[in-house]
């Protein structure tokens, strides 16, 4: 029997991205998500708008490569480092990865409800049940380790205290920490509207022009990089390998900036 789920608003969302992920996964292939196709087969909801919308599939499936490259990358030099998701949806990239002592997805209550019944995790697979503004720092175990966060697809519907309210949680819990982060651009925000989550009565409503800009917003983290969203698009669409070279291009896609707690 399928799970029939309730949810509205950004935690929704996730619904969205999943389907996406795992429609990528049994078609063309950009990305290989298993998870992601068995949980959509146990689901009883009507994704129609989803199908019609290739704007999200296209940047969810870019954010996927982009993430997991990077990802990789750096638990392949910080063996034994600690995980932490923000934001975890249904998010399946604990399963894709390998190197690291501990990962923890994080999310609200509501979120992580369903997450339980889809996914349970154990182990070094850890659940967190928490806004990412609280403080859920004192739900990690481990001490005086390398930590990666990741927070993808929160930002862009927070505001700029609520961003600002992550980065003190993760400043007060940990001496060193590597943080991926998914921004919008402003303009984006004020003129783009993803048809798949209208019925849920999400919307964009922050966005940041670049990773200096974010720095500038938040005290004792500094700028090391960042990657447009059209490094991944470049891999399943090749006319965006021409694209990438245009700045224009780059700055008006979503980035994943990486920051740095400094110490």
């Amino acid at each position: 029997m399928r799970e029939k789920i309730k949810l509205s608003g950004v935690p929704e969302t996730m619904l969205q991205t999943v389907y996406a992920r795992a429609k990528e996964s049994n078609g063309r292939g950009a990305i290989h998500d298993a998870k992601a196709e068995k949980i959509i087969e146990k689901l009883d909801y009507d994704f129609s708008l989803a199908d019609k919308d290739t704007a999200m599939h296209s940047g969810v499936i870019a954010r996927t490569i982009v993430l997991d490259r990077m990802t990789k990358e750096w638990l392949a030099s910080h063996p034994g480092a600690v995980v932490v998701n923000i934001a975890c949806g249904l998010d399946t990239r604990c399963y894709r990865m390998s190197g690291n002592a501990h990962w923890y997805n994080l999310d609200l209550p509501e979120t992580m409800a369903v997450r339980e019944k889809l996914l349970p995790e154990s182990g070094t697979i850890s659940q967190i049940a928490m806004s990412a503004m609280e403080d859920w720092g004192s739900e990690i175990s481990e001490q005086n380790v390398q930590v990666l966060i990741v927070i993808e697809g929160l930002t862009m519907y927070l505001n700029a205290k609520d961003v600002q309210q992550i980065f003190a949680v993760i400043s007060g819990r940990f001496s060193q920490a590597t943080i991926f982060v998914e921004t919008m651009n402003p303009m984006i925000v004020k003129r783009f509207k993803e048809k798949s989550i209208e019925g849920s009565h999400a919307k964009f409503t922050w966005g940041i022009k670049n990773g200096k800009a974010l720095a500038e917003l938040l005290p004792g983290f500094r700028f090391m990089e960042e990657h447009s969203l059209t490094e991944g698009m470049a891999v399943f669409a090749p006319i965006y390998k021409l694209l990438d070279k245009l700045p224009t291009v780059r700055n008006i896609s979503n980035k994943i900036i990486v920051l740095e707690k400094e110490l």
